[in-house]
């Protein structure tokens, strides 16, 4: 059969079997995870003293970074040059 509606069968014969399948399965709902509206709570890793002193360290550092870096920012935009 090598006529130019072979493809057209092909294609034909694949719509309906897609349609025949989504037509069984549309009475399945697909499942979703349950959802809870409570706050997740989790307990913090056990870190010992000397991790805590150095993180505490690194946020002091980091914030006063991040306040000098929007210290310049602002001298920057909103205070005239002389």
């Amino acid at each position: 059969m090598n006529s130019w509606l072979a493809p057209v069968y092909g294609l034909l014969f694949l719509a309906l079997w897609r349609m025949v399948y989504e037509a069984a399965n549309a009475g399945t709902p697909t499942p979703s995870p349950p959802v809870s509206l409570q706050p997740q709570t989790c307990q913090p890793e056990a870190q010992n003293p000397l991790q805590k002193e150095w993180a505490d360290k690194a946020v002091k550092r980091y914030t006063e970074s991040q306040e000098k870096k929007w210290q310049r920012w602002n001298e920057a935009m909103f205070e005239r040059s002389s």
